[in-house]
């Protein structure tokens, strides 16, 4: 199976730029953990356990790690958020500097973006456009916004935007372990943040693909986020957990880092080419990408940006 329903992978092609400081004129402001919640210390089960995963995203072997308690933030970092960064720092995104983004296909028509601002199309996975303008303030690309979307994910983040928003506020991006243990709002072993049902007695947790893959949608209200308080939080008061948007984690990806990472606060490998993402996101759907389990893992390059692609921050 495929992982490019994720993102287009691959990152923009003028390569990465190292990663940015906010420097002497955006310093950070005081942390405030309004919004956040307490995630207990604890010792779980890491990985797959009903081996459903692709092999190559190495989600196994399952085992055994302890954390220390720590807080995140119940949502992913909203539009509102994020623009109240970007006002009081005048960041740019990476977006922005390379002027273009990935926004899915069906997005894009629903947004009645005009076809002239697409630059490319992926010949193995055509349901991605590149397109000239695509930003956090602009989704789907020139003419579209987020004035109904200030309490939806703020997506078209790379991982460098993301440290840079965690330096301003204060904060850090979660490790992959630290964000499966919160994930799981203690349960042990389950599949999704609230159980083993993907939908218990008949009641959507997740906003995932609905309908066929990648070109026949059932929802009503349109291929996109949803806002980041929707739908029930699992056990430690998270939302969002499963779905909706992949979430950036501070770990380089390796498919065989689970048979080596120390069994206490890991952090991932020391070096690498990709940034771990979890949580699945609005295209995921169970015959082409069902990444929306706890245990499921995927990566892209840092410098990635997708209409898919958010994050969240612990301290």
């Amino acid at each position: 199976m495929s992982g490019a329903c994720c993102v287009p992978g691959g990152g923009h092609d003028q390569g990465r730029d190292e990663a940015i400081s906010l420097g002497p004129t955006r310093a950070a402001r005081p942390r405030t953990t309004r919004g956040m919640v307490a995630v207990p210390a604890g010792t779980f089960a890491m990985g797959d356990a009903f081996d459903e995963g692709y092999p190559a995203d190495g989600e196994g072997p399952v085992h055994e790690v302890s954390l220390a308690s720590y807080l995140m933030d119940a949502t992913t970092v909203t539009n509102e958020a994020f623009g109240r960064f970007v006002k009081a720092t005048g960041y740019v995104t990476a977006a922005e500097r390379y002027g273009y983004s990935a926004v899915f296909h069906m997005a894009f028509t629903q947004a009645g973006t005009d076809r002239q601002h697409i630059v490319g199309q992926p010949p193995q996975t055509p349901w991605w456009y590149g397109v000239r303008g695509a930003t956090w303030r602009a989704p789907e690309g020139p003419g579209s916004g987020i004035g109904r979307r200030s309490h939806h994910p703020v997506v078209h983040v790379s991982y460098d935007d993301a440290l840079a928003y965690c330096a301003w506020a204060g904060k850090r991006l979660p490790t992959e372990a630290e964000w499966e243990y919160a994930a799981r709002g203690g349960l042990r072993g389950a599949r999704f943040p609230w159980g083993d049902e993907i939908e218990p007695d008949g009641r959507p947790m997740m906003n995932v693909w609905r309908g066929t893959f990648p070109d026949r949608s059932t929802r009503t209200d349109g291929v996109t986020t949803v806002p980041a308080k929707a739908l029930e939080p699992n056990g430690y008061g998270l939302f969002q957990m499963a779905g909706n948007v992949w979430e950036w984690c501070s770990d380089w990806f390796s498919p065989t880092a689970y048979t080596h990472e120390p069994v206490t606060d890991p952090h991932g490998p020391a070096t690498g080419t990709a940034r771990v993402m979890r949580g699945g996101s609005y295209l995921c759907h169970a015959s082409y990408c069902h990444r929306y389990r706890v245990g499921a893992r995927s990566s892209s390059p840092p410098d990635s940006t997708a209409g898919n692609l958010g994050f969240r921050c612990v301290a």
